[in-house]
């Protein structure tokens, strides 16, 4: 993908978010019961990066633990939901900030959790810098939690249009990505940018940023068994001299 192009995406996913925020929100209101064994990972004392956070949801699941946690997304507007949701809260704190560059030291955070945030990060170079960036703020032996859509499963036909556009020559996003319609009470439509993960390819890219694989699998939500992917994945101790990296 053209790199300009890319980050004209990336503004645009920001604004997309910024208009549909409250009434996203409204559907965001609680964490997912499928997400909530991820929970388990974090540990009195940690120090958790909730990057994407949104409404600052997964919160809610994590308040009653003895932690230092922080939410970030790009979307103003989400923050400031996120903000007066929990403002009488101590431990947790809301920042509007960019994935691509976190204003976070090096090994600052013990988990780094990042739910359906990936699959709205345009084109290769940019998917590898957000996971980067996640490894760099990861203390070593960190986790990162992650999970994408499975959209290219549960929307076949729209995963098809826009590949058949990409063969006509008439798009310019990259295989497997799409705009994915939010309509508004309105009835205003919002196209989200997205990128339809398969299983291999988000644990391919987690492996090439230097991540070792924990855990990996498909998550449920409603009727459909495989709606999102999940990855647990840890930060190595210990950098090899090769290009690859293991546990020590």
């Amino acid at each position: 993908m053209d790199k300009r192009y890319a980050e004209y995406l990336l503004v645009k996913t920001r604004n997309d978010y910024n208009q549909i925020a409250e009434e996203f929100s409204q559907t965001r209101a609680f964490v997912w019961e499928e997400l909530k064994p991820f929970v388990e990972y974090v540990r009195e004392g940690d120090r958790v990066l909730d990057l994407g956070c949104g409404n600052g949801r997964l919160f809610s699941a994590l308040k009653g633990k003895k932690i230092t946690y922080v939410g970030v997304d790009s979307s103003q507007k989400l923050i400031e939901i996120a903000s007066q949701k929990y403002k009488d809260v101590s431990n947790a704190k809301f920042l509007v900030v960019e994935a691509l560059n976190l204003p976070f030291a090096d090994e600052s955070f013990n988990k780094v959790f990042s739910i359906a945030v990936l699959h709205h990060i345009p084109s290769l170079d940019l998917q590898l810098k957000f996971l980067n960036e996640a490894k760099r703020v990861l203390k070593p032996k960190g986790l990162l939690i992650l999970t994408v859509w499975n959209l290219g499963h549960l929307k076949p036909s729209l995963l098809l249009k826009y590949t058949i556009l990409k063969i006509l020559g008439k798009s310019k996003l990259d295989w497997r990505d799409v705009f994915y319609p939010w309509k508004k009470q309105n009835g205003e439509v919002i196209n989200r940018y997205v990128h339809c993960f398969k299983k291999k390819e988000l644990e391919d890219l987690v492996k090439k940023s230097g991540f070792v694989i924990k855990d990996s699998g498909y998550l449920a939500h409603g009727k459909f068994k495989k709606a999102n992917i999940y990855i647990i994945a840890q930060k190595p101790s210990i950098l090899t001299s090769s290009a690859d990296q293991v546990l020590l």
